[in-house]
């Protein structure tokens, strides 16, 4: 399998996909949007909103034996498309880190990342227990207790990006024997 990046109009990933699905019934590629769940005051009030993981971006999962450039021209036809990542003329597969940035937001999260649950150790800092945020502790930014986000930085094609991580603190068990 291989996973392309498609940009689409920001905000309207969602309309996107319904449209590609509406007008191509009959292509059997795989679309990913991931989005992730995070916990926004308004007006007083705590909601819980999903926004995307990778604003204005969609991932195609393709057989290694089909072309990307059979699907390119019905990607290319559907309104709130821009283009395949690197160049529509110069469309690469992901690889690398990218991928695998990608991939820990596809599967081992699904398709909406939840919350993740931490505990504060030694020199106040995050211990990660599970949750989208597990594997993604060396690319931890800042933290914030009293929201309960993590900003957490996210490359994609050598482009980097901050985005928000919820998390809920627990306190963890206390070890029954003690190092002296």
């Amino acid at each position: 399998m291989k996973y392309y990046a498609v940009q689409v109009k920001t905000r309207g990933e969602e309309k996107y996909i319904r449209l590609f699905r509406a007008l191509h019934p009959g292509c059997t590629v795989r679309i990913y949007f991931p989005k992730r769940k995070l916990a926004v005051r308004r007006r007083g009030k705590m909601i819980q909103t999903t926004p995307a993981v990778f604003p204005g971006y969609i991932f195609v999962e393709i057989d290694e034996e089909d072309s990307v450039y059979r699907y390119h021209w019905l990607f290319r036809r559907t309104d709130g498309f821009f283009r395949f990542l690197r160049s529509n003329q110069n469309i690469k597969p992901l690889g690398g880190r990218d991928l695998e940035t990608v991939l820990h937001f596809i599967t081992k999260t699904g398709p909406l990342a939840g919350i993740s649950r931490v505990y504060f150790g030694e020199n106040s800092r995050i211990v990660v227990v599970d949750g989208p945020l597990s594997g993604l502790e060396g690319n931890i930014i800042k933290v914030d207790k009293r929201k309960g986000r993590a900003k957490v930085k996210l490359d994609l094609y050598e482009d980097s990006f901050l985005i928000d991580l919820g998390f809920e603190v627990i306190v963890p068990a206390a070890s029954p024997n003690p190092v002296l």
